[in-house]
């Protein structure tokens, strides 16, 4: 039987760890926390806590050794960049060192693509993110692509109990930035989840991919389709945004090359994820927390 550790078992790695122990694998799912590793008890998979930025823990959990990969979909919390170095640099170092797995696919964000002119943007395209949060996650793919292992780049994480541009529509919170032409990346957290799966499963090769969906959307593309389809008021315009954690960007990012190796995603666009899952649509209205990466 082989066998996976995932580092970070939250809104996408979670739904990793169910594919994979759905397709026969022994799973090994890792939480920071004992409250959010006893959160996921009911799962048919093991989930433990340990802190993998340090290194000394992670190599005494025997039941992490001898995986045939490991992936790291962990999160800061929000953090700076500090943080950023702990959780992602630090965690995919101690992860190689300590676990030597036969595989690594670490969890990286299109936020890396810097370009503002709404052009497309593939693997081949520049990465050169501006805030420091950004070259930390360089940092940590180049540590994952050293050791000869896969990144997944994800466009902007939503789903049932986290959307906020659906949940900040039915806030009436949102404003549309400008003139609103923006492009939105997004992916469904199902459909990242089965990327990474994907990726391990059919053995890919090392490299980089785009986890997007089909259809990026300006920014009030969306808001003016939603809010016909709800039969709502479009928001408002505001001024664009000076500045965001992530940098300000206006790229369209591409998924030709993960699509080629044989991943589709089951929601095209989040237009078709907004009238086919119905749990997105109530979750958002009951007030879903949260945000994905851009």
């Amino acid at each position: 039987m082989k066998k996976v550790v995932i580092l970070g078992c939250g809104f996408v790695g979670a739904r990793a760890a169910r594919l994979f122990a759905l397709a026969g694998w022994e799973v090994m799912g890792v939480t920071r926390s004992q409250s959010s590793a006893a959160g996921l008890g009911r799962e048919r998979y093991r989930v433990l806590a340990c802190d993998i930025a340090d290194a000394g823990r992670l190599s005494a959990v025997k039941e992490l050794q001898g995986a045939d990969a490991v992936i790291s979909a962990v999160s800061s919390g929000r953090g700076g960049e500090e943080a950023y170095r702990e959780v992602y640099l630090t965690g995919i170092r101690n992860a190689i060192d300590c676990l030597k797995p036969g595989r690594v696919l670490f969890v990286s964000s299109t936020s890396v693509y810097a370009q503002n002119d709404g052009a497309w943007v593939t693997e081949e395209s520049p990465a050169e993110p501006v805030p420091a949060t950004g070259r930390v996650l360089r940092e940590a793919e180049e540590v994952a692509l050293g050791y000869g292992g896969m990144v997944a780049r994800l466009a902007g994480i939503y789903g049932p109990g986290r959307a906020v541009l659906l949940r900040r529509f039915f806030e009436k919170t949102a404003v549309i930035e400008g003139a609103g032409g923006r492009h939105l990346n997004q992916i469904h957290a199902d459909d990242a989840a089965g990327a990474l799966f994907h990726l391990i499963e059919q053995e890919l090769p090392a490299g980089i991919y785009n986890v997007s969906d089909d259809k990026p959307l300006t920014q009030l593309g969306f808001y003016q389709w939603l809010a016909e389809y709800l039969g709502e008021a479009l928001p408002p315009h505001g001024p664009e945004p000076v500045e965001r954690k992530r940098g300000v960007t206006d790229k369209r990012v591409s998924n030709a090359k993960l699509r080629s190796m044989g991943w589709s995603p089951i929601y095209p666009s989040i237009q078709e994820a907004v009238t086919r899952d119905a749990a997105l649509l109530a979750g958002a209205r009951a007030g879903g927390s949260g945000d994905g990466r851009p």
